[in-house]
């Protein structure tokens, strides 16, 4: 069991090293998250010697657990603040909860699996984090829960973009999101500039799957 630990902790390293900060992850706060967080221990057991390896990983319900330089790219667009509330859509594995706990004052976790949460809240507390709310609900067309949060992570796609996350926005806050589908969809970072005002950004081109419910809105034909 040493023998694993010291081979899973060399691959950790490697895969900041190697994977995310050669996907131009420079941020050093979302960095040393990534190495300090054992990745390894959110994956089903099967796969924890792929934890650290470039590539998607299977979650039930026919889930997908992000590939780990595409998740250092959301966390490093999010840009959190220690004081920052955070929204995260999908708790998945619980891995990225755990990243965006330990970057941020608060997370509300929301996703339509209770069995997902309940694991990953498990997971949590044997790693001390205990600043995350876990919300059971569908949110493929938005979350108002009568909050506001400084930063917003979808980690499922949209088929198209709509706004059903932009007014649970602070004024400032940031909203990762991807949009399209296969082959390829583009990550955008959408910032609440105003009241009724937000900017866009591109951040990259990728591809994962999409929230359950997410679907596009009707085109009529005349």
């Amino acid at each position: 069991m040493a023998e694993l630990n010291q081979e899973l902790a060399v691959a950790r390293l490697n895969m900041v090293e190697q994977q995310v900060r050669t996907w131009d992850v420079l941020d050093q706060r979302v960095l040393d998250t990534l190495e300090s967080l054992p990745r390894d221990g959110f994956v089903e057991e099967r796969y924890r010697r792929l934890a650290y390896v470039d590539m998607k990983l299977p979650l039930a319900h026919d889930q997908e657990m992000m590939d780990p330089k595409l998740e250092g790219r959301v966390l490093q667009s999010l840009a959190i603040d220690t004081t920052e509330r955070v929204l995260e859509i999908g708790t998945g594995s619980g891995y990225l909860t755990a990243c965006l706990a330990r970057l941020g004052a608060h997370v509300t976790s929301v996703d339509i699996f209770p069995d997902f949460q309940q694991r990953a809240e498990g997971l949590l507390e044997r790693h001390d984090i205990h600043n995350v709310s876990f919300v059971e609900g569908d949110a493929a067309r938005g979350w108002d829960d009568g909050k506001r949060y400084d930063a917003i992570a979808v980690t499922g796609s949209l088929p198209e973009l709509h706004q059903g996350f932009h007014h649970s926005l602070t004024i400032g806050g940031r909203l990762f999101v991807i949009v399209g589908g296969d082959p390829i969809m583009e990550g955008l970072l959408i910032t609440r500039v105003g009241e009724d005002q937000w900017s866009t950004e591109s951040v990259l081109d990728t591809s994962v799957k999409p929230l359950i419910n997410a679907a596009r809105q009707p085109h009529f034909r005349f």
